[in-house]
């Protein structure tokens, strides 16, 4: 789970990483340990969403697991603690996905720590119970101490301001809102969150409600895709009956955002992830930082798309 590879670096102890996951790729320098997991699909070059969400569908309909541990190589490496999830079976690898094997063999001395957090207070459960068992308690309060009181910093500069509709896509074909703690970002960062419900999964929609919603902004945050891809597939929007008639496409105010390292995992960075969203719903109040280029805004017409910022 990238987000937890983000956060054991983020509490100071990094050179006790041993293993990581196919996914983490933050810190750039955590890439250098040995990825011990890998998806049991492939993703050829052609591949858009549809075609990764049959797939996936497809492993999920015959009750197969959709990534695989390379145990043997687990067991070369004999950690005594296995950080993983059981939030999602289809957004990293999950406790089951540990063999009984690898149990046995790694013997009673191993220590696995599986998450579940569905919203912020439970991410920032998660943040305090791993740090508690990495022996860093008080790393994990100050982290969490830290992130609320920028949280609490965004709330109060657009306490007085309009509240704009967002409608947030994690999918884009078949469409899906963002659901979890995205719903809860949107409220911090002064914007008023349509179609989702904080601390639910996310949901498959249909077009026609979003339609009928009519978002003043409407946020894209394709789970695991960079910005470069999610612009390869925006033909999927663009292709919807009455995709010209929406008041965020009239108004540009469509956003593709970086989910894969920002919104979708649930790690340290989510303060950025609020930071970015309040530089799109209220830039006079935000300034553009140095440090992120976590969104684009969308311009269909010109085709330009105009690389931003997401700190103040």
């Amino acid at each position: 789970m990238p987000g937890l590879s983000e956060l054991v670096c983020r509490l100071g102890l990094e050179k006790q990483l041993i293993a990581r996951s196919h996914e983490c790729d933050f810190p750039d320098s955590v890439q250098k340990r040995p990825a011990i997991t890998a998806p049991k699909y492939s993703v050829e070059p052609g591949d858009n969403s549809s075609g990764i969400h049959e797939k996936v569908s497809y492993l999920l309909r015959n009750a197969l697991s959709v990534y695989e541990v390379n145990d043997e190589r687990l067991m070369e490496l004999n950690p005594n603690i296995i950080l993983t999830q059981d939030h999602c079976e289809v957004c990293a690898v999950s406790e089951s996905d540990l063999s009984e094997s690898v149990r046995s063999a790694l013997g009673e001395n191993i220590r696995i720590i599986s998450v579940s957090p569905n919203d912020l207070r439970s991410v920032f459960a998660s943040f305090k119970q791993i740090a508690s068992a990495l022996g860093v308690p008080e790393k994990g309060d100050q982290l969490v101490e830290e992130i609320q009181n920028r949280f609490d910093e965004i709330k109060i500069r657009t306490a007085q301001s309009d509240k704009p509709d967002v409608v947030a896509l994690e999918w884009m074909d078949p469409l899906m809102t963002g659901g979890n703690w995205m719903p809860e970002l949107v409220e911090i960062a002064g914007g008023t969150n349509q179609l989702s419900t904080a601390g639910e999964h996310s949901e498959w929609i249909g077009w026609e409600t979003i339609r009928e919603n009519d978002p003043d902004i409407l946020l894209l945050v394709p789970c695991g895709y960079s910005i470069e891809k999610t612009l390869g597939e925006m033909q999927h929007l663009e292709q919807k009956t009455g995709w010209e008639e929406l008041k965020a496409v009239q108004q540009r105010r469509v956003y593709i955002l970086d989910g894969n390292h920002y919104f979708n995992r649930p790690g340290p960075r989510l303060k950025e992830s609020a930071e970015i969203l309040a530089h799109i719903f209220h830039p006079s109040l935000f300034k553009n930082g140095e440090n992120s280029s976590g969104w684009v805004q969308y311009n269909s017409e010109t085709d330009q798309q105009h690389i931003a910022t997401g700190s103040s």
